[in-house]
């Protein structure tokens, strides 16, 4: 069997996703369950994205991912399957779906289902889909294709030749900025010039390798695993000391000379 990912916003405290894990586990023992988060705040799609999109591609292709965020998505009631570059979507119709895949999903299908509300969907209807599917089941099998299912886009860059503008995407958990700012689309404006960060009333003239090159307190900016631009406090919340959170604006700033 493919392995199946687990997301959801359930949270810790409730039984919401040991239920849906049970669910599966009783129907296929040797299912190979991985928890990427049940942290995600309650029908928060963006950081949904930013967590699944960070991390998906590192599974091998086949990986069926099963994503109860939002799981009651919008009136109509619609979860859809969807394949994209070798993976497996689960997932209410949410808009989750086109920020994952740019929305460029190669198949997308509707799941079928006899009942016209489900009071736990991501156990009664995404659960056995995902089984189904990590066992080599056909796509197609679950529902017809469609191309409707809502969009939603992705916070883009703005670059000119002096300065790039860009926000923040995520705060993790220890309050680090992380921006959709990336190193490829700095170092493509700079020409080897020099620049600075700006964020809220901070400014910072250097990137670090890593927290620990500024003083405990002081605030630093790197790049991050996936190249993207991070602004943290080495030893402290950056979210919560500067006052900044998701899509606060931070700007990158060039200047004449090296």
């Amino acid at each position: 069997m493919a392995v199946i990912t687990f997301t959801s916003d359930f949270g810790y405290t409730d039984h919401y996703a040991a239920a849906v894990k049970a669910a599966m586990l009783s129907l296929q023992p040797q299912a190979q369950i991985v928890d990427i988060s049940h942290g995600i705040e309650p029908f928060n799609i963006p950081q949904a994205e930013y967590v699944i999109g960070s991390v998906f591609r590192e599974f091998p292709e086949g990986t069926v991912h099963l994503i109860a965020v939002d799981t009651h998505g919008c009136k109509q009631g619609k979860y859809h399957a969807a394949k994209y570059k070798g993976h497996y979507f689960l997932l209410a119709d949410n808009g989750l779906l086109s920020l994952l895949t740019e929305g460029q999903a190669e198949i997308v299908v509707e799941l079928q289902t006899d009942e016209d509300i489900l009071p736990f969907p991501a156990k009664e209807l995404l659960a056995p889909a995902a089984l189904f599917l990590a066992k080599g089941g056909d796509i197609d099998v679950l529902g017809e294709r469609t191309t409707s299912y809502k969009q939603l886009l992705n916070r883009q860059l703005r670059l000119n030749d002096h300065s790039v503008t860009g926000h923040v995407i995520h705060v993790d958990r220890y309050g680090n900025l992380i921006t959709n700012i990336t190193k490829d689309s700095v170092e493509t404006i700079a020409h080897g010039r020099t620049y600075t960060v700006h964020f809220g009333r901070e400014t910072v003239g250097r990137i670090h390798q890593n927290y620990t090159q500024v003083e405990d307190g002081d605030c630093c900016c790197l790049y991050n695993h996936l190249g993207q631009l991070c602004i943290g406090i080495n030893k402290g919340n950056a979210s919560e000391l500067l006052g900044l959170g998701f899509d606060s604006q931070v700007d990158v700033r060039f200047y004449p000379g090296g």
